[in-house]
């Protein structure tokens, strides 16, 4: 099978708890050609020496991998990111197989984007605030008599299907196309129209906003916006809050020269 020439995806561990797992996941990934971990509070701290005993002689993953304090850091540089993980009740997000997912990632990978997996772990899986900031789920066809999947088997199944997909691939297309933007940019967006629509009132009642947030992060990271759109919708959200805001100082003026009373 011929190496591709673009980055695998960044294979991301969201609050690992156990270094054993840590090390198996690394050795799986060296197995199929992912080369960048990054860990996002590991349980235990970082590093753990039982890493890489575990990771038996698959060293270059954790020699280089790198700790975040929240999935939205360890993600900021990607472009694509899909989380791996049971089809998610609240969002209404893309679901893929591993497979699928494998042949968007190269398709992206091929026009030069930065793609990740993220993974949730051991205990709880991934929460839904982070699974709002991916652009798809993948999930595992599991047996549903038993669903419980080691987080190095849901590893080496992604990246087993990474590498497997890259034998079938087409040439790439090399037709100029803009990229999507990075993972920082498109939170940058998220929170700036929050804000916006906290100042309008928008999040009621007050119990339901976190779900809101969810709903409206996953709602826009499907639209896979490049930079110029982000730029352009942050535009267009200033806008309207600077409209709104002079719509406000006219309201004011006029009930103010309705109590004038002086000659």
């Amino acid at each position: 099978m011929s190496e591709a020439s673009y980055p695998a995806p960044v294979v991301i561990l969201n609050a690992p708890q156990l270094a054993e797992n840590i090390g198996a996941a690394a050795r799986v990934m060296a197995n199929f050609g992912l080369t960048e971990l990054r860990l996002v509070n590991p349980r235990d701290g970082w590093p753990q020496e039982r890493a890489w005993a575990s990771a038996s002689g698959a060293d270059w993953p954790l020699n280089a991998a790198r700790v975040f304090d929240s999935v939205a850091a360890a993600i900021a540089d990607l472009q694509l990111v899909y989380a791996t993980t049971a089809r998610p009740r609240e969002l209404t997000l893309p679901v893929l197989t591993p497979r699928q997912a494998a042949g968007e990632l190269h398709a992206a990978a091929e026009q030069g984007q930065r793609t990740g997996l993220l993974f949730g772990g051991e205990r709880a899986g991934l929460e839904t605030q982070d699974i709002a900031l991916a652009q798809a789920v993948v999930t595992i066809p599991i047996d549903p008599r038993f669903r419980s999947l080691n987080l190095a088997q849901a590893v080496a199944i992604n990246a087993y299907e990474w590498r497997a997909t890259a034998a079938d691939r087409p040439p790439p297309n090399f037709r100029e196309a803009a990229p999507p933007a990075t993972g920082e940019a498109l939170l940058g967006l998220y929170e700036h129209l929050e804000r916006e629509l906290e100042t309008a009132g928008f999040f009621h009642p007050p119990e339901k906003t976190p779900n809101m947030i969810q709903n409206l992060r996953a709602a826009l990271g499907k639209a896979r916006f490049t930079d110029q759109e982000v730029r352009t919708f942050r535009g267009v959200i200033t806008a309207l809050s600077r409209g709104r805001g002079k719509v406000l100082e006219k309201i004011a003026g006029k009930k103010g020269g309705e109590g004038d009373t002086s000659s």
